[in-house]
């Protein structure tokens, strides 16, 4: 079944279509800013359009913008072209990417920015399934974790900080689907934040 896998939670702005667990086409750039411009026709510049019979998203945590706009990418396809959406767990998808180097180490600690300051880590097993839940850590608190491997676009930082151990740069890119555990997919794509939102409600006086 042809998918069409969209991530857009980091500065990288990553879809590819896989067809029978096969790489069929992919864009992978890295922007920093203005996903919510370059997303959809990045997905257009795919074979056949994208199109695809499931999309799945990664619902972060990341960018709380880069995230609400891949998931509504998502959304609005799967409603055109009458399809599924699915979403996962962009933590996940880093981890999948590097799945041998994790698989070497038996387990890896993902290392992602968080904004604010503080940093998304989440363990992962060398089967690539999650150990705990993520968490939004100060970088004092964050080098506390005590995985000789570290992964993410944080990782190279976390070693530094904390003195000891390998650190292998990465972002979510989308072609690594093809790793991501079963586990780590789920029916109903929603944000995932990781951490509370910079804006609050006003409280009535």
């Amino acid at each position: 079944m042809r998918k069409l896998v969209i991530d857009s939670a980091s500065e990288a702005c990553s879809v590819a279509v896989l067809d029978a667990g096969v790489v069929v086409d992919f864009r992978h750039e890295l922007i920093g800013r203005g996903h919510a411009e370059r997303l959809v026709p990045l997905i257009a510049e795919l074979a056949d359009g994208g199109r695809a019979e499931e999309i799945f998203v990664g619902c972060g945590p990341g960018s709380f913008a880069g995230v609400r706009i891949g998931v509504a990418a998502a959304r609005a396809l799967a409603l055109g072209w009458q399809v599924p959406a699915h979403g996962f767990s962009t933590l996940a998808l880093v981890a999948a990417g590097a799945a041998d180097a994790i698989a070497a180490a038996d387990g890896a600690l993902v290392v992602m920015e968080g904004g604010h300051g503080q940093w998304f880590v989440q363990r992962f097993a060398a089967d690539l399934s999650p150990i705990g839940d993520v968490r939004s850590l100060l970088p004092d608190a964050a080098v506390a974790e005590a995985d000789a491997l570290v992964i993410g676009n944080r990782a190279e930082a976390f070693v530094a900080l904390r003195g000891a151990g390998e650190a292998l740069a990465m972002l979510p890119d989308a072609r690594a689907f093809v790793a991501l555990p079963i586990g780590a997919r789920f029916a109903d794509p929603s944000p995932t934040y990781g951490r509370a939102p910079d804006a609050k409600p006003m409280v009535a006086v």
